[in-house]
């Protein structure tokens, strides 16, 4: 996957975020509804910690002068409990 098609994912996810975060607004009414939207917002910024990492996995590989199409998306699980 090449950046300019991870940085479109990504920019998509935000998009979507921005969408859910102004509909969680009026959802208040609807509990099934804005629960839902909860639920996509924590999957959407789980989506995007993984995307912002491998993008920095092929950007550190190219500037080390490696292959970045070595880099892999990582699990969740990875990408959420890495500790800096």
């Amino acid at each position: 996957m090449a950046d300019e098609s991870i940085t479109t994912h990504i920019e998509a996810l935000v998009d979507e975020e921005h969408q859910l975060r102004t509909r969680e607004e009026g959802d208040s009414g609807d509990p099934a509804q804005l629960a839902d939207d909860r639920a996509r917002l924590a999957a959407i910024q789980v989506e995007l910690d993984r995307c912002w990492d491998l993008l920095r996995q092929r950007r550190a590989r190219r500037a080390a002068g490696d292959d970045p199409e070595q880099a892999q998306l990582r699990d969740a699980d990875t990408v959420e409990h890495y500790r800096q």
